[in-house]
């Protein structure tokens, strides 16, 4: 027998939930055709920010990094709630679009971003190979410290 994804993330001690409500006025995602387009997704856990403030000042890359796993098991819940469930359905992580709220200085940015990068690899695996922006920003919303966006390919 095969292993899922949902297998891989139950080893990964992830647990998938309902997706996070908007904190404005947009949906968690959008599917078109074969495409799912999931919203910016901040780090929370537990209905709290796992981490806020700025990379370069209060925050570590480790920290930062941590933040951006966080955005990507919640940008998998989107994309789980738009297969409706089955997340076999999912064919190709296209791109992933990170943004790192930091200091003018601070130029790491990639390596806070890797955070959700890995993750997608290591639940998608070869479907979790994708293109990939990581910017600086000056602040994002809730004083969050890391916001990730994605677009995927689904059957």
């Amino acid at each position: 027998m095969r292993e899922t994804i949902l297998d891989r993330l139950k080893a990964m001690g992830i647990e998938l939930s309902e997706p996070a409500k908007p904190v404005a006025s947009y949906v968690g995602f959008v599917r078109q055709g074969d495409l799912v387009y999931v919203s910016g997704q901040l780090p929370f856990v537990d209905g709290r920010l796992s981490a806020t403030g700025l990379l370069g000042r209060d925050v570590s890359i480790e920290e930062g990094a941590a933040a951006a796993r966080h955005c990507a098991i919640n940008l998998i819940n989107q994309v789980h709630a738009a297969c409706e469930g089955d997340l076999e359905r999912v064919t190709r992580c296209i791109r992933l679009g990170g943004f790192v709220a930091s200091t003018p200085d601070f130029t790491d940015h990639p390596k806070v971003i890797n955070g959700a990068s890995d993750l997608i690899g290591a639940v998608f695996g070869d479907k979790g190979a994708h293109a990939r922006a990581a910017v600086g920003v000056a602040a994002l919303p809730l004083n969050a410290a890391v916001e990730v966006e994605g677009l995927f390919a689904i059957r």
